[in-house]
């Protein structure tokens, strides 16, 4: 009977970094089983290391999604609210007005200088 363990297989990319890093370190007169060992340490640490940072992704997905179901649900809210009457009606006409009288004083210098 075939016994599965709860933990997989190291990629063999993982298995290379470590090996490449256990052997950029390694000490004269160091034997290839203690350098295999070492490559195994680190191994296990990438391998820790990524299991973290997958925990942190989900656990900050998980966030995302409530807030954004947070912010969904107060929709109805703001839409009945009204808008402070300045700041926002205001802010999107100033851009435009800007342009204008850009558009209009590029006519006038040219009318003026140009033309003449």
């Amino acid at each position: 009977m075939v016994r599965y363990s709860k933990q997989k297989a190291p990629s063999p990319e993982t298995q290379d970094e470590a090996l490449k890093v256990a052997r950029a370190t390694q000490q004269p007169g160091q034997t290839k089983e203690q350098t295999k060992l070492i490559a195994k340490g680190i191994q296990r640490g990438i391998d820790e290391y990524k299991k973290q940072h997958k925990a942190r992704a989900r656990e900050l997905n998980k966030q995302i999604k409530q807030v954004k179901a947070q912010g969904k649900a107060h929709d109805p809210d703001s839409a009945t609210q009204p808008l402070p009457e300045g700041k926002s009606s205001g802010a999107g006409r100033l851009p435009w007005v800007l342009l204008v009288l850009s558009w209009l004083l590029f006519a006038a210098f040219a009318w003026f200088y140009v033309a003449r």
